[in-house]
């Protein structure tokens, strides 16, 4: 499987767009590949997340299935490709202003380029077909092929800019102004509506919205964060897509630089709160109630729903304020307040438990179970005579 690392010599050239869409090709590949494993995975777990027999073929079999479909997929569509692509992408980036994140996508850069060399040096010598060295091969392979499936947004992101396909519609200062003004006075009568958001390859953050005036409504591009003062409108469109085509393409973003789509761990087993609300209607004794109970506040790696909850509310007020708006520094503020809610209620919850579990009491008797099936009649039982039927008179033409 040794692929043509360059076009053949008659070939055109491929354009930085194309290039880009090659890497997409690559990436759309490689999420069938995740899904089609992780439907394989599953079928080792359990019903509550935990694995069976973690050294099973099938799981053995599964991981290598996935790291040669991605081989073949890397060497299919981004082979012949990627040293162009990040070419591309490194003219683009030397051609952007001063940003903040542009070292980090020079590395990015750097790794996904570290990556592809060790690929191609893997592609050129392949081991045997079938063979135990393949598979070993294969996985060593394997995430420098995830570094190119989540990472490689970013050079194909450069690409286009490269490509030129993207710019800025420019207005002079007089227009920039009188649509600022327009807009800024729609925004204090609630008539400004925003619809979608992004930040340019040059940082710039730009938000688009419909500027409504007099039952009319204008699409117009603000440049800067809309919650507080100092943004600036630089261009208005007939509808979206015009200003899709207009306006520098939107860049990937990213929560923690450490988390791969491809590479989650394993997730950790946990009860649903089904389980436990099961298990205290199917319990006897308070014992079992408090276990219940116990099982939704519990810590650590098997850690139950109210915990989860936590993490989760923390984790999205991170969120928010990573989005660095004065609206998401808001709402960050009121995540936190309700994560340290959650957790005064998970104490109080555990409390409770405890005192539940403490009691030592069960269910009383009296409260006894209801058939579910009704007994049969006797053999010899005349069954009731059927309700008399309405009668009907019949007409006559």
């Amino acid at each position: 499987m040794t692929p043509t690392n360059s076009p053949a010599p008659d070939s055109p050239l491929p354009t930085a767009s194309e290039l880009a869409s090659k890497a997409g090709d690559f990436r759309l590949r490689m999420a069938v590949i995740d899904c089609e494993t992780d439907a394989a995975l599953d079928m080792t777990r359990d019903r509550h997340g935990r694995t069976v027999h973690a050294d099973a073929a099938a799981a053995a079999a599964a991981r290598a299935h996935r790291d040669k479909a991605a081989v073949e997929a890397y060497a299919t569509h981004l082979a012949p490709h990627a040293e162009a692509l990040l070419d591309a992408a490194r003219l683009a980036l030397d051609d952007l202003p001063p940003a903040r994140h542009l070292t980090g996508w020079r590395a990015v850069l750097d790794g996904l380029a570290s990556s592809a060399a060790e690929i191609r040096r893997a592609l050129d010598r392949p081991a045997a077909p079938g063979s135990p060295a393949e598979r070993a091969q294969h996985a060593a392979l394997w995430p420098h092929l995830t570094a190119w499936a989540d990472h490689s947004p970013i050079a194909s992101n450069l690409a286009d800019q490269r490509d030129g396909r993207h710019h800025q519609a420019p207005l002079t200062d007089e227009e920039q102004q009188l649509w600022t003004d327009r807009a800024r006075a729609a925004q204090i009568r609630g008539a400004l509506e925003l619809t979608e958001s992004w930040y340019a390859a040059d940082g710039q953050p730009i938000t688009l919205a419909y500027l409504v005036e007099d039952d009319d409504s204008t699409v117009v591009a603000l440049r800067g964060d809309p919650g507080v003062p100092g943004w600036q409108v630089i261009g208005h469109f007939a509808h979206e897509y015009e200003a899709g085509k207009a306006l520098p393409a939107p860049v990937p973003p990213v929560l923690r630089s450490d988390i791969s789509q491809f590479n989650r761990p394993t997730p950790a087993p946990e009860l649903s709160l089904q389980d436990l609300i099961r298990d205290v209607v199917e319990g006897h004794s308070a014992g079992d109630a408090s276990n219940a109970l116990l099982g939704a506040v519990q810590r650590g790696y098997a850690a139950g729903p109210m915990v989860r909850l936590q993490e989760l509310l923390e984790t999205t007020s991170q969120f928010a304020s990573a989005l660095e708006t004065a609206q998401g520094r808001q709402i960050a503020a009121r995540l936190s307040a309700l994560g340290r809610q959650i957790e005064f209620l998970t104490r109080e919850v555990e409390e409770a438990a405890e005192d539940l579990g403490a009691t030592v009491a069960v269910l009383p008797p009296h409260r006894t179970p209801v058939p579910r099936t009704r007994p049969r009649p006797a053999v010899d039982t005349t069954p009731p005579a059927p309700p008399p039927r309405a009668s009907t008179t019949a007409r006559h033409r």
